[in-house]
C-alpha cells in the first residue's frame, strides 16, 4: 500500500542512496543477493544473541540495503525480467529466514506459520492473476504488502526488546505476531477479491458472446 501510493516520492530517495553502490560498480542483481545475505546473517545471529532489539535494528539496515536493488537497476539502466524475478524470489526467502528465526527463539511456531502463509498467499494472489491477464504491478494498494510487513517486523522487534528489558515480558512479540497473522491473511483475502473482480470483468464479454 505504501509503495503503491508513494512510489514516485520514495524512488528518488532510494536512488540518491544507491549512487555509491553504482559508483562502486555493483549490479542490481548483486545488490539483491547482498540484501538476502544480510537478512540471513541477521537471522542466524538472532539465534545466538536472542535480542529482539538488535534483531529489529539489524533487519532495518538489512532491508534498507535490499531495497536499493531497484534503484541501482534504474540508475544503471539494467532493469530486466530476470532481475524482477530474482528480487521477488529472494524477498520470499528473506521473510522465511526472519520468521524461522523468530519461531525458533520464541517457540511461537503456529503464529509464525500463519504469518508466513499469509504473506506467501498475498504474493501468490497477484502472481496467479498475472498468469490469467496482464496486470500493473504498482496499482494494487492492498492493506499489508511487503513494505508494510517489513516496517511492522522491525518496529515490533525493537519495541519488544525495549519492553522485555524493562518489564521482562515478550507480550509485544506474541501479540504483535498474532496481529500480523490477522493482517496478512486479511490482505490476502482483499487481494483475492480484487483479482476476482478483475477476472470476472474480463470474462463477461465472452459470456455475452456465448
Amino acid at each position: 500500500m505504501i509503495d503503491g501510493w508513494f512510489k514516485h516520492h520514495i524512488d528518488p530517495i532510494w536512488e540518491r542512496a544507491a549512487r555509491p553502490l553504482v559508483a562502486a560498480g555493483l549490479s542490481a542483481n548483486q545488490v539483491t543477493l547482498i540484501g538476502l545475505a544480510l537478512v540471513a546473517a541477521n537471522s542466524l545471529a538472532f539465534l545466538w544473541h536472542r535480542s529482539t532489539l538488535w534483531f529489529g535494528l539489524g533487519l532495518a539496515v538489512s532491508f534498507a540495503a535490499d531495497a536499493l536493488d531497484g534503484a541501482v537497476a534504474r540508475l544503471r539502466g539494467q532493469s530486466s525480467k530476470f532481475g524482477g524475478y530474482l528480487d521477488a524470489m529472494t524477498d520470499r526467502y528473506q521473510e522465511l529466514f526472519v520468521l524461522l528465526a523468530i519461531a525458533a527463539v520464541s517457540e511461537q511456531w503456529l503464529v509464525s506459520f500463519l504469518v508466513l502463509s499469509g504473506a506467501f498467499i498475498t504474493s501468490y494472489a497477484k502472481a496467479r492473476t498475472a498468469i490469467e491477464r496482464p496486470i500493473d504491478n504498482v496499482t494494487w494498494p492492498d492493506m499489508f504488502e511487503r513494505l508494510e510487513r517489513i516496517v511492522y517486523f522491525c518496529a515490533m522487534l525493537v519495541l519488544n526488546g525495549v519492553a522485555q528489558s524493562i518489564f521482562g515480558t515478550r507480550l509485544v512479540l506474541i501479540a504483535g505476531l498474532w496481529l500480523l497473522a490477522v493482517l496478512t491473511h486479511a490482505t490476502a483475502i482483499q487481494r483475492m477479491l480484487r483479482a476476482a473482480a478483475i477476472l470476472r470483468a474480463d470474462d463477461r464479454p465472452r459470456d455475452r458472446v456465448s
